[in-house]
């Protein structure tokens, strides 16, 4: 069996697999966000919900099982990503950084001048593999409730 990894649209039929690899993927951060990762309210359900009021889906497939998988959204003139979501068993192979060039290249699909993100303050290698990308940090802001900012946005335009 061939280990050629495919990306994809992702549609309505395949919000369970959506929410099930972000559920796998973000299991490591259970306890380490305050607050909790909206991820882990995330179901089929709501991503069928997120899907039909206009956000996309990406998926990586291989060997026919999905691996991954990143939700995009159009916001302030630009695509942003969020729930960036590599299988634990499929990381280590550039995957989440071809997840993040699909969704580059959809942006300039779209005619877009930029791609958006937000990461936590405390996951510092997260922040680390999008600078490395060409983010850069644009704001910090505190989630509801929270004096000190928790999360930082980030944006890297394209040319």
């Amino acid at each position: 069996m061939s280990d050629t990894l495919v990306l994809r649209p992702g549609s309505a039929a395949d919000a369970a697999a959506i929410a099930a690899v972000i559920a796998a993927s973000f299991a490591q951060y259970r306890g380490r966000l305050v607050p909790e990762s909206g991820a882990f309210r995330e179901t089929a359900a709501t991503i069928a919900s997120e899907l039909q009021r206009g956000a996309r889906a990406i998926v990586a497939e291989q060997n026919g099982e999905m691996v991954g998988c990143v939700l995009v959204e159009e916001k302030e003139g630009d695509l942003y990503f969020g729930r960036l979501s590599v299988l634990p068993s499929a990381r280590g192979q550039g995957l989440a950084k071809r997840l993040i060039e699909a969704v580059e290249a959809e942006a300039r699909r779209r005619g877009l001048s930029g791609v958006r993100l937000g990461v936590r303050v405390v996951l510092t290698d997260n922040q680390r593999l999008f600078q490395a990308l060409g983010y850069r940090e644009t704001s910090r802001e505190a989630h509801p409730g929270f004096d000190h900012p928790t999360s930082i946005n980030m944006r890297k335009p394209l040319p």
